[in-house]
């Protein structure tokens, strides 16, 4: 039998990860089965369990770096206000609706996150508190704290908006609701 160097395993499991990040957001956490999920990663239903206890354990990684991706492409935007404003057109647009295995994981995922185990809630909440503040940091870089609840409110007037055109099965309503949601949210970071 073959060993495998430690740095061979990382690599194993943070492909595995991303793959079933990407097959989480297109598919849902409960339309992901593990054999699904290995076959994206290049591996075996056996291989499985080398990397993760259980399919919770796996989602909770995932949410963790889908969330930890996301606030890091971040440091791509221009600084302060103008970057928040980037953040809203990239966020709320067609392309962002259109492909939900790209996206962001609270836009493909909130529904499901709420009914997982609390190792996938903890790395969600973890995740979103470092996307708020994050925010919040943009909005008052002099004092994030006092722009926190707007923060909180951006984020999720950002994510509920995509949710919402993602549903909608008429094109142009949903183009509307997009264009409707980054007025609202330039509107509320001014």
């Amino acid at each position: 039998m073959a060993r495998y160097t430690k740095e061979h395993k990382q690599v194993t499991r943070q492909r595995i990860i991303e793959r079933a990040g990407h097959r989480f957001k297109q598919d849902g956490i409960d339309g992901s089965g593990v054999s699904t999920l290995m076959s994206d990663a290049g591996l075996t239903n056996g291989a499985f369990y080398a990397h993760f206890e259980s399919k919770d354990d796996l989602v909770a990684n995932v949410v963790a770096d889908q969330l930890r991706t996301q606030k890091e492409s971040y440091g791509t935007l221009r600084p302060g206000r103008e970057g928040l404003e980037d953040f809203v057109h990239e966020y709320l647009s067609p392309q962002h609706r259109d492909n939900p295995g790209d996206g962001c994981p609270s836009a493909a995922l909130l529904d499901e996150i709420g009914r997982c185990g609390d190792g996938a809630k903890g790395a969600y909440t973890d995740g979103a508190r470092g996307i708020v503040e994050e925010l919040a940091a943009r909005l008052a870089p002099e004092d994030p704290q006092s722009a926190l609840g707007k923060a909180i409110g951006l984020f999720t007037m950002a994510v509920g908006t995509l949710q919402l055109s993602r549903a909608l099965s008429d094109h142009e309503f949903s183009d509307k609701v997009l264009e409707q949601g980054i007025e609202n949210a330039l509107t509320f970071i001014r």
